[in-house]
């Protein structure tokens, strides 16, 4: 994942993060881009990754396709339910 400059609304908030961590501002800047990018995955890229991900560390389909329908819903922006089969089509299309 590239992370994206933080834009001049976050200004506050690397300022705050700053002040009350260890960080310094121009860390504080790369971790709100971080974060930014982290939550502005979209669902088939999501999918795509922890699929990867899990299939790394030799988990089977059937287990990698129910976690990731799981780990769906705990998303900051929770999409539309997916099913395995809906699952299955963004990896292998």
């Amino acid at each position: 994942m590239t992370a994206a400059r933080p834009s001049g609304s976050f200004v506050e908030l690397r300022t705050h993060l700053s002040h009350t961590t260890s960080l310094s501002p121009s860390e504080a800047e790369r971790v709100i881009a971080e974060v930014l990018a982290y939550f502005d995955e979209d669902v088939p890229s999501f999918v795509r990754r922890r699929h990867s991900e899990l299939q790394a560390r030799g988990i089977r389909n059937d287990e990698a396709f129910q976690r990731i329908a799981a780990e769906l819903g705990t998303r900051r922006f929770s999409p539309p339910g997916l099913s395995v089969r809906q699952l299955r089509r963004i990896v292998y299309t």
